[in-house]
């Protein structure tokens, strides 16, 4: 009986260790916390309330006829209504992915509609659903909140023409996919993390085998940084003017290489005469669009001209647009709306108005502007991810230094193609100066 006092001590003191541990862990190492309690827990939760939530939620249907004669004659049991078959349960570092067949009567778009209620049934940070095959759903529950400290998944690479910028809301890696939507606008208020979205754009497209043109009418104090992975920069209008200029007749030669080979499309040339694809970083739209006197009118119509004849062309022989600004609507000026329209990939940051969102969301993603509105400050690099088809993410990108991607510039310098009509444009390359290093010469006193 002496023992006893001991053992209830040594219990509670390793209880209290184990639930401060698990709270720290919960804070700290949320990942590992939910891989060693969150998702036990969240797997039975849902093992055991799953009949029951679905039918709360109005995803149920009535069983036909011949189920419910056997039910009621057979089995000798009241007929229950039929919720989503379970297909498939995994368990994942972020959440639980569940593959649900939908019976006749359901549609994707029933269970979107129930995913709030879904969330808080389940206590999950939050429900996506993607409809992977006709007739079939995957519900993403997320354990945590996964963009409060954002980690790209390990398989996440640059391949092909596709770049890995962001993470989802879901803990899947946000692709940015130039084949599928071949130009993209990207908006932002200031310090809202849309210049991180473009360092990451170029950390990827670096290491892959593309040109890069880079236009920064800023003076180049945002991409000149780049510049040994640059093809061409430009850092005023007028040499922005003349750069576009050029890209347009390299549109036109290239569709004459399409029509000689009889192929409408880059990608469908033999590999031995395919041009290397071309993508066009637009550091801040509004100033191709601003002019401060009338005598840069001909150089505004020069430029608007040639970039909405790029982005709605110019897909088909690999030059690829992506537009960032903080704002893009009509009040720019005449051509803004019109080549707005050509841009069907979007990314919208936290913006100071909710007329910026609608101008990048609306016409793609209507129910993703007010998400857009919502973004807080103390999250930057947090943004709403759109696109023509209608579907939309919430994605947040990591964090990375502009020295961090000047260095991934300096090491795939010779990825750098051989373009001689971009050779006017190629940035000067600085010079790094050597590390100091150790002197090797051992200094000798000067005696009289």
């Amino acid at each position: 009986m002496t023992d006893l006092p001991t053992l209830l001590e040594t219990t509670g003191a390793l209880t209290a260790a184990g639930a401060g541990g698990a709270a720290f862990a919960k804070v700290r190492a949320p990942r590992l916390y939910w891989a060693m309690v969150g998702l036990p827990v969240t797997w039975g939760r849902f093992a055991y309330s799953y009949r029951s939530t679905m039918d709360v939620c109005g995803l149920t249907v009535q069983p036909s006829g011949l189920r419910a004669f056997m039910a009621r004659n057979v089995a000798r049991r009241e007929v229950l209504p039929v919720p989503p078959k379970i297909r498939r349960i995994r368990g994942t570092m972020t959440g639980l992915r569940v593959t649900l067949r939908l019976p006749a009567g359901l549609e994707p778009a029933d269970v979107v509609a129930s995913t709030e209620r879904l969330r808080h049934a389940w206590g999950v940070h939050s429900v996506t659903v993607v409809a992977t095959k006709p007739g079939f759903v995957e519900l993403r529950m997320t354990g945590y909140d996964v963009l409060r400290r954002v980690r790209m998944p390990r398989k996440a690479r640059p391949h092909d023409m596709v770049v890995p910028v962001a993470v989802r809301e879901d803990g899947t890696a946000f692709e940015r996919d130039y084949r599928k939507a071949p130009m993209a606008l990207t908006l932002g208020a200031n310090h809202s993390g849309k210049s991180m979205y473009q360092r990451n754009l170029i950390k990827g497209l670096a290491r892959l085998p593309v040109a890069l043109v880079g236009v920064d009418c800023k003076r180049g104090v945002e991409q000149s940084a780049f510049a040994p992975r640059l093809s061409a920069l430009a850092t005023t209008p007028d040499t922005a003017a003349s750069l576009l200029t050029v890209l347009v007749a390299e549109m036109e030669d290239r569709f004459d290489l399409l029509s000689r080979h009889g192929v409408s499309d880059l990608w469908e040339l033999p590999e031995d005469v395919r041009p290397v694809p071309i993508v066009v970083l637009v550091d801040e739209v509004a100033e191709l669009f601003l002019i401060s006197s009338k005598k840069d009118e001909e150089r505004r119509e020069r430029i608007v001209t040639a970039l909405i004849r790029l982005a709605q062309m110019a897909r088909a022989i690999g030059i690829h647009l992506e537009i960032c600004g903080q704002r893009f609507g009509s009040d720019l000026g005449k051509g803004a709306t019109m080549l707005r329209a050509q841009l069907s990939g979007r990314v919208v940051h936290r913006v100071n108005d909710k007329q910026t969102a609608e101008m990048g969301l609306a016409d793609v993603a209507p129910d993703a502007v007010a998400v857009a509105s919502l973004i807080p400050m103390n999250r930057p690099g947090t943004a709403v991810a759109a696109d023509s088809s209608g579907g939309w993410a919430k994605i947040r990108t990591p964090q990375v230094t502009r020295e961090d991607v000047a260095g991934v510039c300096r090491t795939f310098a010779h990825l750098v193609p051989d373009l001689p009509f971009l050779d006017p444009f190629r940035p000067s390359v600085p010079t790094v100066a050597p590390a100091a290093g150790p002197v090797l010469v051992k200094p000798r006193p000067v005696t009289e």
